[in-house]
C-alpha cells in the first residue's frame, strides 16, 4: 500500500460528553512514509487493506437486555492519504446512497468501480469514450451525480465534451444487470455551446432539495460571459430532473419569471472547476479557478439563488474591471490566495465522514500546481484554522469525492485514487 502522511499540530474540537466542547492537541511530528506500491489495479481481485475505524463493545443491562455501545476512537494522532486505485486520469469520485461501492470517472469516458473490499473491478461501470472528447486538460468526462434514490431508480448523471467541443448533461440507467449502466440507455438533458474548449467545469450534485446543481464555466474566449445571465456560462444551474421534458424549472429560481436564462441559480463565475454542497448546513463551497492573479473559494447557503459571484468585474476580492467592479452588487470570497501562492484551485469538500470526527466540518481543498491539500473551517462566515497540509497531497489533484459514509477521497493527475484516514495511537 502507497500511503503519505503528515502529523501536525491542530487544535481540534472534539464534543464533550455534556455536550461542550474540549480541546486536544495532536503531537507536532511531520512525517512522509512510503511503502511498497500495493496500490489496487485493473487486475480483478486486487485488495487494498481496510482501516479499523472503531471497536464494538457489548454490554448487559440488569434486566437481561444487551446494549450495544461503540467505544471511542483512540487519539488521533494525524490524517494521512492511502492509495486504493490506480486509475487513469480520475476526474470525478462519487458514491450513490446506502451503496458500499466508489464510482470514479476517467477523463475519457470510463467511469470505473471499487467494490467494498478496495478492489477495482474490472469491467467498466459505463463506457462512453466513443462521444467523449478528451483533449487538452480541460475536456472529457467532466462531472457525474447518482440521483438520490438510484437505488430504487437506477439513475444518474454525467457532464462531459463531445466532438463538437461543447458540453453535455445526459442521464443514464442501469439496466438489465443492476450493477453496470448500458450507453444506450442515454438521455440527453442539457446540450451547452462553448466558445472555446477551455472553462467548462463541469461539477454535478444534488442539493438537500432534491435538485440538480451543474457548474458551467465563462467558456475561456475572454468575454463577460459570467455577467451575462441571458446565457448559462459562467454560472451554477439548478433543475428539476424528476420533472418536465427533460427537465423542469424549480420555481424559485431567480430568473424563472425572466431576466435570464431559469437555469440560473448563481452567476458569475470564471471557471468554477469544482463545488460541492454541505448538507448539513445546506451551504454551497465552491472553488473558482482564477485568471490574472486570484484563487477563491466562495461559500453561500442554497438560499442565495441570484447572487453574483463577481467574475468579470471581480477577481478575487480584487478589482478586474474598472468601472464595473465599483458598480455591481458581488458576493466576495470568503477565502482567496494569490498565484505568488498557486495557480488554480480545485475546490474540495467539507469533511462529515465518521472515521475522523475531530475534523467535521472541515473544508478540504487543493491547488493543482502545489501539489498540496489545504484546509479552514467556516465560522460565522469566515475562513478560520486555515493549514496548508505539503506532504498529504502526493501529486496534482484533480478532484475531490466521498463515499456513501462522507469519508474523502480524492484523485491526482498520475492516475491514482487516494482516501483520507486517521493515524490513532492504537494504529
Amino acid at each position: 500500500m502507497r500511503k503519505t502522511s503528515i502529523l501536525l499540530s491542530l487544535t481540534l474540537l472534539v464534543s464533550a460528553c455534556g455536550g461542550g466542547a474540549t480541546t486536544t492537541s495532536v503531537a507536532e511530528v511531520i512525517s512522509t512514509t512510503t511503502t511498497s506500491p500495493e496500490v489496487a489495479t485493473t487486475s480483478p481481485g486486487t485488495t487494498v487493506p481496510s482501516t479499523t475505524l472503531g471497536v464494538d463493545e457489548t454490554t448487559s443491562a440488569p434486566e437481561d437486555t444487551t446494549t450495544t455501545t461503540t467505544a471511542p476512537p483512540a487519539e488521533l494522532l494525524g490524517i494521512e492519504v492511502i492509495a486504493v486505485a490506480e486509475i487513469e486520469f480520475p476526474l470525478t469520485v462519487t458514491a450513490p446512497d446506502r451503496d458500499s461501492r466508489v464510482f470514479v470517472g476517467q477523463r475519457d469516458g470510463i467511469v470505473r468501480i471499487i467494490d467494498g473490499s478496495g478492489s477495482l473491478v474490472d469491467r467498466p461501470f459505463l463506457d462512453i469514450s466513443d462521444v467523449v472528447k478528451a483533449a487538452g486538460v480541460e475536456q472529457g468526462l467532466l462531472g457525474m451525480a447518482f440521483h438520490p434514490d438510484y437505488v430504487d431508480n437506477g439513475r444518474f448523471y454525467v457532464y462531459y465534451s463531445n466532438a463538437n467541443d461543447d458540453t453535455v448533461l445526459a442521464e443514464y440507467r442501469v439496466s438489465g444487470d443492476p450493477e453496470f449502466a448500458e450507453p444506450a440507455t442515454a438521455r440527453e438533458i442539457l446540450l451547452i455551446d462553448q466558445p472555446t474548449e477551455r472553462h467548462n467545469a463541469g461539477m454535478l450534485e444534488f442539493g438537500p432539495d432534491g435538485y440538480l446543481y451543474v457548474a458551467v464555466g465563462d467558456g475561456g474566449d475572454g468575454g463577460h460571459n459570467g455577467q451575462k445571465t441571458e446565457t448559462v456560462l459562467g454560472t451554477i444551474l439548478r433543475i428539476d430532473v424528476d420533472s418536465g421534458d427533460p427537465y423542469a424549472i424549480p420555481a424559485d429560481n431567480p430568473f424563472v419569471d425572466g431576466g435570464g436564462a431559469p437555469e440560473i441559480w448563481l452567476y458569475g463565475l470564471r471557471n468554477p472547476w469544482r463545488f460541492s454542497i454541505d448538507h448539513e448546513t445546506e451551504q454551497i463551497y465552491i472553488g473558482d479557478v482564477g485568471q490574472a492573479d486570484r484563487e477563491e473559494v466562495d461559500v453561500l447557503p442554497l438560499t442565495a439563488g441570484g447572487s453574483n459571484l463577481g467574475w468579470i468585474y471581480m477577481e478575487g476580492t480584487k478589482c478586474f474591471r474598472a468601472p464595473e467592479c465599483h458598480e455591481t452588487e458581488t458576493v466576495l470570497p470568503v477565502l482567496e490566495y494569490s498565484h505568488d501562492d498557486g495557480c488554480s484551485i480545485t475546490g474540495g469538500i467539507v469533511y462529515r465522514g465518521e472515521a475522523i470526527p475531530e475534523i467535521a466540518g472541515t473544508y478540504f481543498y487543493a491547488d493543482w500546481c502545489r501539489n498540496n491539500v489545504r484546509s479552514f473551517r467556516l465560522v460565522d462566515g469566515e475562513a478560520t484554522e486555515k493549514k496548508t497540509w505539503d506532504e498529504l497531497a502526493p501529486g496534482q489533484v484533480n478532484t475531490f469525492g466521498t463515499d456513501a459514509s462522507g469519508e474523502l477521497y480524492m484523485g491526482t493527475w498520475d492516475g491514482i485514487v487516494w482516501k483520507l484516514v486517521p493515524v490513532r495511537a492504537d494504529s
